[in-house]
């Protein structure tokens, strides 16, 4: 199992930014996916899942209506599209497969919104 995440970088207030979660070894839609973030100095927190059952789903409430999850299963990867995005968005993003077998992590990927 393989989460290849690519797509972080520095972008002004307001921006966007799209990351993506390319998976191997198994299929993303026998999985819970979920982008999750850390930022300095706080605990690592859940951004948003997706999976067959629930679909798009349990969005951070800061996030809700700037970031949105999706997946490409004819490409096995998840996305998070993020819009507007504030300074308190800076953080490392990771990805997060839930599967029978365990919880699968890819590296993280900083993001850092500045000025």
């Amino acid at each position: 199992v393989q989460l290849e995440v690519s797509g972080g970088g520095l972008v002004q207030p307001g921006g966007s930014l799209t990351l993506s979660c390319a998976a191997s070894g198994f299929t993303i839609s026998s999985a819970v996916m979920s982008w999750r973030r850390q930022a300095p100095g706080k605990e690592r927190e859940l951004v948003a899942t997706i999976s067959d059952i629930s679909g798009p789903s349990n969005y951070l409430n800061s996030v809700k209506g700037r970031f949105t999850i999706s997946r490409d299963t004819a490409k096995n990867t998840v996305y998070l599209q993020m819009k507007d995005l504030k300074p308190e968005d800076t953080a490392m993003y990771y990805c997060r497969a839930s599967k029978l077998g365990g919880d699968y992590w890819g590296q993280g990927i900083q993001v850092t919104v500045s000025s």
